[in-house]
């Protein structure tokens, strides 16, 4: 059954579908008040688009359990709002220039404007919320509270990083499993529990989540070095010249011998170096000690351990096949 599972497509409503019924709910729910310099930057990163990863799996999420996508909703656009708050600060911390190959929204306006409006998007993602079933609220306030907190406590995990030398692998992937899965299992179990999902098979579903996000994370660390920006939408090498601990660096650090690592921390901390020629220097020895192979293959595993996870759902082959297509569709993304 799994190698059927593993060469299907999303069935029922696939991800087009559900990308454009989200699109037409966010459409619906736009960001209106004064002053317009509070306003406008929020609909401005909500509009850069993206692929709508996490409301879809919200959809998703609630689809397999039977619920109709229009309970859901409400979830979806709350985690899309969310995720879209925390990268407009995200962009600040890191001094971005490109979200989405457009102008960050601190470079469109300035810092002032991008944190107030990023705080405003919190509230909205809260309010967006409330507008699920009341009798939902408890298990998605819940849910959803546990995840933003853990979603700061990677960030901060994160920024805590680049002033450190070393850091072991253990400890990269708790922080992005805090910081970057834990909203994509979220937004599958806020889902399930929209479509009528037990306790015990949210909890799974997200485990699933998790675990394609550990994927996931890996694989945006292996495009920043080796897509182009106009692949990825964003500045390639920008976590190389933010001086990023991602698992690229830290596997390098991992296998290299004295020379490689000696040239890895010297480029990490000089903040003088041409951007370019640091770039460039750096894939340079990722390529040397065949980091990209190794980050792929790392990808690849955390995907099989999220295929057991799903497979112990007990969930018959045309529930299972949509997250077997949605993992296959990740896989496949450019960014």
């Amino acid at each position: 059954m799994i190698s059927l599972l593993l060469n299907s497509n999303m069935s029922g409503s696939n991800y087009s579908e559900l990308v454009k019924t989200f699109e037409q709910y966010l459409a619906e729910n736009t960001f209106s008040g004064q002053p317009e310099n509070l306003y406008n930057p929020m609909n401005y990163m909500m509009g850069l688009g993206g692929k709508r990863v996490r409301p879809v799996l919200t959809l998703l999420g609630c689809e397999i359990f039977g619920g109709s996508v229009d309970k859901a909703l409400p979830s979806a656009l709350c985690v899309e709002i969310f995720h879209n708050f925390s990268l407009v600060h995200d962009d600040i911390m890191d001094k971005a220039p490109l979200r989405r190959g457009q102008q960050t929204v601190h470079q469109k306006w300035n810092e002032a404007a991008a944190i107030l409006s990023g705080d405003l998007m919190l509230v909205k993602a809260y309010e967006a919320l409330l507008k699920s079933e009341m009798s939902l609220w408890p298990r998605l306030l819940e849910t959803f509270n546990n995840t933003a907190i853990e979603v700061c406590q990677g960030q901060q995990w994160d920024m805590d990083f680049e002033s450190m030398e070393y850091i072991v692998m253990s400890d990269y992937i708790e922080m992005i499993g805090l910081k970057t899965a834990a909203l994509l299992g979220a937004s599958l179990s806020m889902g399930a529990i929209c479509g009528g999902a037990t306790d015990d098979e949210a909890y799974k579903i997200r485990r699933f989540g998790e675990l394609t996000g550990l994927s996931f994370q890996i694989m945006d660390d292996y495009l920043d070095a080796f897509g182009s920006s106009f692949e990825i939408g964003k500045q390639q090498g920008g976590d190389i010249l933010a001086n990023k601990k991602t698992f690229l660096l830290i596997k390098a650090l991992e296998v290299g011998d004295e020379r490689s690592k000696k040239e890895l921390i010297d480029l990490h901390v000089d903040s003088q170096m041409d951007p370019k020629y640091k770039v460039e220097a750096v894939i340079s020895i990722f390529t040397e000690l065949e980091i990209p192979a190794m980050a792929l293959e790392q990808a690849a595993k955390y995907n099989d351990l999220a295929m057991k996870e799903i497979m112990g759902l007990g969930l018959e082959d045309k529930q299972l096949a949509p997250l077997v297509g949605f993992m296959n569709f990740l896989k496949g993304r450019n960014h």
